[in-house]
């Protein structure tokens, strides 16, 4: 059966440029700007506030797990809020970052990194899904980024390929845990829907097949009018525009390993004719498929 998470989580190429742990004893806080990539954050023991701009105060507790998109700043502290901005202390204490009293026990203890994605799609793929995610005491989230930490610090074989497929399981434990209809507009919500989720199947399944509004309402046993406006506030866009940015995301991952030419990629993705698909792909993108492969190609980069 098409499972559009887990699509989605392979097609970004996730990885691990930076991850530490850092404990915290006494008042403490610290400010932070999540610039290029999305920060995570999985709470060993212990607790913390999180307070981020346009949502309420967060007490994170032992096995939660947040994970904060780019271009967002937020505020992290002791359970009393910590001291005022720029009075904070930290230091490394053996193989973690100490926050607040250098010489106490540690009130928490926390695992902290920065995901990168690889995808040229990424901007695309990260819209359909939660801006923000808080996984409330899932220990198997906890464990698997711990694993990831483990395997990021040792230099084992294949230690790369291990450190991927663990970020894949991460983010679709993380994602399953957000799947609800209390998420934001995007790919979970949409999925949450009985209806709306067959219909959203049909396009990974079956991308290439000519869709319209009127298809894919029928596969969703619903009149045209209701599934269009349904859709477009539980997913956030139009059907059509869902199944567009769905084809030029697969185009562009072929593109870019080689895995055809431009006539068999329209065909894959649902164009009668190389040029047709030029044309869109061009207006999608900004440049036209060949240039775009011989610009983006995995052998290139």
């Amino acid at each position: 059966m098409t499972d559009p998470f887990a699509e989605v989580v392979a097609l970004l190429q996730p990885s691990l440029p930076f991850s530490k742990q850092a404990s915290g004893a006494g008042s403490w806080r610290i400010d932070v700007s999540v610039t290029n990539d999305p920060l995570f954050c999985a709470i060993l023991e212990g607790g913390v506030l999180l307070s981020l701009e346009g949502r309420p105060q967060l007490e994170l507790k032992e096995n939660d797990f947040v994970l904060v998109p780019a271009a967002r700043d937020f505020t992290m502290s002791s359970l009393d809020g910590g001291p005022p901005k720029g009075q904070s202390v930290h230091s490394m204490l053996d193989d973690e970052m100490r926050h607040g009293d250098l010489e106490g026990p540690a009130d928490v203890r926390m695992l902290a990194g920065r995901l990168a994605f690889g995808s040229p799609d990424a901007e695309l793929l990260l819209s359909l899904l939660p801006e923000f995610i808080h996984v409330r005491g899932l220990k198997r989230v906890a464990t698997l980024v711990q694993l990831v930490r483990n395997e990021a610090r040792d230099d084992r074989p294949a230690r790369e390929m291990v450190i991927g497929r663990l970020l894949d399981v991460l983010l679709i434990e993380a994602l399953r845990a957000a799947s609800d209809d209390t998420a934001p507009p995007g790919l979970l919500r949409g999925l949450a829907d009985a209806r709306l989720g067959s219909a959203i199947r049909c396009i990974h399944r079956n991308p290439s097949h000519g869709w319209t509004v009127g298809r894919l309402a029928k596969e969703a046993s619903m009149s045209r009018s209701v599934f269009f406006d349904r859709f477009r506030k539980e997913v956030g866009v139009p059907p059509m525009e869902y199944l567009l940015s769905w084809r030029m995301a697969l185009a562009r991952n072929m593109l870019r390993q080689g895995d055809g030419g431009v006539k068999e990629i329209a065909e894959t993705v649902g164009y009668g004719s190389a040029s047709a698909f030029s044309v869109a792909f061009t207006r999608f993108v900004g440049v036209p498929p060949i240039r775009f492969a011989r610009q983006n190609s995995v052998e290139a980069g």
